[in-house]
C-alpha cells in the first residue's frame, strides 16, 4: 500500500495547492496527500478554507452543502447539520500571520504533534506572500518614498516557511511563487540564489534537500522551475516558481539518483478560454454610478456600440469589419426582447472532457459566484471595441490601435506602459495570468462576448483559475476575486501531487 502523507499548508489562500494535493487517492481510495493543517491569515480567504475543508470531510457532499451554496441556508444552519465534521474543519485550519510570535506560539506544538504522529510521512506546501517579489508590486514599492527592501519584512516571509521545514523535517515540499522572485533583489543581491540555499539547507546540512525540477525546461534562468501552465492542460497563462524538495536521505532511499527523474507531462492540447467559458450564461454588465435597470443597461449599450463603430469609421478602413460587427450588435440588442440578467445559478457544462471531470458537479443545482459587476458607461464602448476587435483578429488590441475617440482621459495612455490597459480574453487561447488585481477593475479581464459587455465574473475566474464549480469563495466580490487571483490553479497543484506521489513511492 502507498503511503500516506500528512500534509501541512502555509500561506494557504482559498486552498488552491490543497485543493489539488487532496484529490489524489491509491486505488482504495485513500487520500496520499492527506491535509492536517492550512494555514491563512486573510479572514475572507480563511473563510473559504475552512469551508472547503469542511466539505473534504464528505466522500460525496451533501445535498444541505448544495442547500447553503444555493443561499436556502445559512453557514450556521450548515454547521448545525454536521457538528462532527465541521469539528474536524476547525481542527484542520489555522487563521494565523505566519511569522508573529503569536503565531508560533500556537503552531509549533501542533507541528510537534503531526510529526510525533506522522513520523516521516509528512510534507509541506504553500506560498509565501508574492507582492514583495512581483514586477507591479516592486514597482509600487520604488514609488515609495525612502523604502527600503532590507527592512520590508514580505521579502523575508520565505525563511518562516524555512523554519517550519527545519521544525518539521518533512520527506518533501512544494514552494510556489510569483516568476518576479527570479529577478528580485535585496541591497543588490539576488534573492533567489539566497532562497535556494536556505531550501536545500532547511535540513540542517548545506544540501539537506534535493531540489527536483518539475519540467525539462530551462527558460527563466533556473532549469525545471519556471512553470508555464498553459503547457500542462490549464486554460491561463500563468507563469509560476514551483519549487520542489526532497529530504537528501529520501532520496537516496528511494534510488532516485540512479533513474532519470520524471516531469510533469504536457497536455497534448492547449486549454482555451472557449473550452470553460462558452457554456456559461449570458450576463449583461451593471451600471456604476447611475441606475441600473435592464433597460438603463440597453439603452447605455446601445450607445456604447454605436459609439465604438463610430470611433473605428473615424480611424480609417482598417477597422471597418469591427465597425460593422459593433453597429450589428447595436442593432440586434435594440431588438432583443429578453435581456440578459446581471446574475445567474444555471449550471454551466464544459465541452473537454479533461476539464469537465475536474470542473464540473453533476450534482451541483446551481453555479456560485457566478454574477457581473458594474462598470462606468464610459468603459463599455472600451469593452465593446475590444471584444469586437478580438472577433475580427483573434487578439485583444492595444492601446495605439484604439480609435482616437475612445482613448480614456489617462495621462500615460500613450506612454507604453499601459499597452494592455484594456485586455480582452480571447475564445480561441488560454487567458491571461488571474490576478488580484481584477478585483480592483475588469480592463485587464473583458468578456470575449461583445454582446456581454463585461469583465469576467468570479465564477469565470476561478474556471479559468480551475476551481471545481462546487468551490464556493467566502466574502464580498472584491474579495472573492482577490482570492480567486492569488490562488495556485488546483488541476496544476493536482498534477504536481501526482509527479511528487511518484517520486516519493516509485513502486506504485
Amino acid at each position: 500500500m502507498s503511503p500516506s502523507f500528512k500534509t501541512i499548508d502555509l500561506f494557504a489562500g482559498p486552498g488552491g495547492l490543497a485543493e489539488g494535493f487532496s484529490s489524489l487517492r491509491d486505488g482504495s481510495g485513500r487520500r496520499l496527500f492527506d491535509i492536517a493543517l492550512s494555514v491563512e491569515k486573510e479572514p475572507s480567504a480563511f473563510a473559504t478554507l475552512r469551508m472547503r475543508a469542511f466539505t473534504r470531510q464528505f466522500e460525496q457532499l451533501p445535498d444541505s452543502y448544495h442547500d447553503y451554496v444555493s443561499g436556502r441556508i445559512s453557514r450556521d444552519e450548515l454547521i448545525s447539520r454536521h457538528p462532527e465534521e465541521w469539528g474536524e474543519a476547525v481542527r484542520e485550519t489555522a487563521m494565523l500571520e505566519l511569522g508573529s510570535d503569536s503565531a508560533r506560539q500556537w503552531l509549533d506544538p501542533v507541528l510537534a504533534r503531526i510529526r510525533q504522529d506522522a513520523g516521516d510521512n509528512t510534507v509541506v506546501i504553500g506560498g509565501p506572500p508574492c507582492q514583495a517579489y512581483s514586477l507591479v508590486g516592486r514597482a509600487r514599492n520604488r514609488g515609495i518614498a525612502g523604502y527600503d527592501a532590507a527592512t520590508d519584512h514580505r521579502h523575508f516571509l520565505y525563511r518562516e516557511y524555512i523554519r517550519i521545514l527545519e521544525q518539521l523535517r518533512p520527506v518533501a515540499f512544494v514552494m510556489e511563487n510569483v516568476k518576479g522572485m527570479l529577478s528580485a533583489k535585496v541591497g543588490g543581491v539576488g534573492m533567489i540564489d539566497q532562497i535556494l540555499s536556505d531550501l536545500r539547507a532547511a535540513g540542517g546540512e548545506p544540501d539537506s534537500y534535493l531540489l527536483i525540477p518539475l519540467v525539462d525546461d530551462a527558460r527563466g534562468g533556473m532549469p525545471g522551475i519556471l512553470i508555464r501552465s498553459e503547457d500542462f492542460g490549464i486554460p491561463q497563462c500563468r507563469h509560476r516558481v514551483i519549487l520542489v524538495g526532497i529530504r537528501k536521505d529520501i532520496f537516496e532511499r528511494r534510488g532516485l539518483g540512479s533513474r532519470e527523474l520524471p516531469t510533469l507531462r504536457p497536455a497534448p492540447a492547449r486549454a482555451t478560454v472557449k473550452n470553460v467559458l462558452e457554456g456559461m450564461p449570458s450576463l449583461r454588465s451593471g451600471l456604476s454610478r447611475t441606475a441600473d435597470t435592464p433597460e438603463a443597461w440597453r439603452d447605455a449599450a446601445i450607445v456604447a456600440f454605436r459609439k465604438a463603430a463610430s470611433a473605428c469609421n473615424s480611424d480609417g478602413p482598417w477597422l471597418a469589419e469591427v465597425s460593422r460587427k459593433l453597429a450589428a450588435y447595436a442593432k440586434g440588442l435594440r431588438e432583443q426582447d429578453n435581456l440578459p440578467p446581471r446574475s445567474s445559478t444555471a449550471p454551466a457544462p464544459i465541452l473537454d472532457n479533461r476539464l469537465s471531470a475536474w470542473l464540473v458537479d453533476p450534482r451541483l443545482p446551481m453555479l456560485p459566484n457566478h454574477e457581473s459587476r458594474g462598470h462606468m458607461p464610459g468603459d463599455l464602448a472600451r469593452y465593446a471595441f475590444a471584444a469586437a476587435f478580438a472577433e475580427v483578429f483573434d487578439r485583444s488590441p492595444k492601446a495605439d490601435e484604439f480609435p482616437k475617440d475612445l482613448a480614456p482621459d489617462h495621462r500615460n495612455w500613450e506612454s507604453g506602459k499601459f499597452a494592455d490597459r484594456f485586455r480582452v480574453q480571447t475564445w480561441k487561447a488560454p487567458s491571461t495570468t488571474v490576478t488580484s488585481h481584477i478585483s480592483k477593475d475588469g480592463h485587464y479581464f473583458i468578456h470575449p462576448d461583445p454582446a456581454q459587455c463585461r469583465s469576467l465574473t468570479v465564477r469565470e475566474a476561478a474556471r479559468l483559475q480551475t476551481f471545481p464549480d462546487n468551490y464556493f469563495f467566502e466574502g464580498n466580490r472584491t474579495q472573492q476575486y482577490v482570492q480567486v487571483g492569488n490562488a495556485v490553479p488546483p488541476l496544476l497543484a493536482r498534477q504536481i501531487a501526482e509527479l511528487l506521489a511518484e517520486l516519493l513511492d516509485p513502486g506504485r
